[in-house]
């Protein structure tokens, strides 16, 4: 893919050039996706894939099934014919492109499993969503009897998801822009923490994410004093006190028109007043460690070398055993999905990938500091799509 990589990290230019985007690009991009997937099914001898519930199926024909105990299913087979059977009360949500996709309604008493079973017809290899629930695999292998082996979707469209096109790019860039204004907007002391509870702080943090213009917001984590130990903290009704550390994670979901929505992840770390003891030095650790996954990762590293860029200098600076959870996760339609930079994964991350750098150190009970950014790697280097400072603000 020929990208100017640069032009990502330029709020102007990534406007404009979701301006140009029109029905009939976005279609154009759907099927190309479906030129590659049939050709990954072809590659892992994939008769038949069949996406339901979870982000596979909206990626490929835009549509996002709702999580009902009725069926959705989008049938798609080796000749590169999609059907997209769902209940009847659901098919005016659908976006019709019949250049795409049949759309296939099914009726109250009537078994969409067989519907599926007839569109699969005698094929032997299936690939069904990860997030199928277990009732609908389990109905569909009782009406697929020439089925004779199952495996994840995930396998076929996880290696394309993770390598994202150019609008996909250029959708995670605008929600990154977005949320680094409300970073920003902290720091410039628009929002008081003292003698405010975490979850005040949280709200706060959601109505600016929104005004900004984010359709939804999928978290506005907010952890002080001990709580910011606690990496996936819910934020309470505690009180923020001076010298509290603060950590803030928070993100949520640009949509661009009816499109399928991209998501943003950022994690400042901010002190109430002044640090307390010991921080000041936790965060240098933690910063110079940010900065070097951040600026060294490229398409080449597996997730796990990618992991150990961050992990290596907590390490050596002796706060190694509260670094407790991977450096990174991809993230694109889906807040955490493919490719985790994490010890296990010893794949490349590949050209266009999309992910966090996020190492954090917790001190338990006491106090913790976490730093995350979205980058994003082209054919070699990498680039953060966050520009918000990462030094260690005071606020009031």
């Amino acid at each position: 893919m020929s990208f100017d990589f640069d032009s990502l990290v330029d709020e102007g230019a990534v406007k404009a050039a979701l301006a140009k985007y029109n029905d009939d690009a976005f279609l154009s991009i759907r099927q190309n996706r479906l030129e590659s997937v049939i050709a990954e099914m072809e590659k892992r001898a994939v008769d038949v894939l069949i996406l339901s519930l979870g982000a596979d199926l909206p990626w490929l024909c835009g549509y996002e099934a709702m999580p009902l105990e009725r069926l959705t299913a989008l049938v798609v087979t080796r000749d590169a014919q999609m059907t997209l059977v769902v209940p009847e009360l659901e098919a005016p949500r659908v976006r019709e492109m019949p250049e795409l996709f049949d759309l296939l309604p099914w009726k109250e008493g009537v078994n969409p499993f067989a519907i599926v079973s007839g569109l699969v017809g005698s094929a032997q290899s299936l690939a069904v969503s990860d997030r199928m629930w277990a009732s609908a695999l389990l109905s569909l292998q009782a009406e697929i009897p020439s089925a004779k082996s199952y495996v994840a979707s995930s396998e076929v469209i996880s290696p394309l998801r993770s390598q994202k096109d150019e609008v996909e790019l250029l959708l995670l860039a605008r929600a990154a822009h977005i949320t680094d204004h409300v970073a920003e907007s902290i720091f410039a002391g628009e929002i008081g923490f003292l003698g405010k509870s975490e979850k005040e702080i949280s709200d706060e943090i959601s109505r600016r994410l929104i005004a900004e213009g984010l359709s939804k917001v999928n978290f506005a984590i907010v952890g002080s004093g001990p709580n910011s130990a606690s990496p996936h903290h819910e934020p309470s009704s505690r009180k923020i006190e001076f010298g509290d550390s603060v950590v803030l994670d928070f993100g949520g979901l640009y949509n661009l028109g009816d499109e399928v929505g991209y998501c943003s992840d950022a994690t400042r770390t901010v002190v109430v007043g002044e640090a307390p003891t010991g921080f000041g030095e936790l965060y240098s650790v933690l910063e110079a460690a940010q900065e070097k996954a951040r600026t060294s990762v490229n398409s080449e590293m597996s997730g796990a070398q990618s992991d150990a860029l961050a992990r290596e200098v907590i390490a050596e600076a002796g706060f190694g055993e509260y670094f407790i959870h991977r450096t990174g996760h991809g993230i694109g339609i889906e807040e955490h999905e493919e490719p985790y930079l994490v010890v296990t994964n010893k794949e490349p991350l590949g050209p266009f990938a999309a992910f966090s750098i996020e190492p954090g150190i917790y001190i338990p009970s006491k106090y913790g500091a976490r730093i995350e950014d979205i980058c994003v790697v082209g054919e070699h280097r990498g680039a953060s799509l966050n520009r918000s400072d990462r030094s260690l603000h005071v606020v009031e």
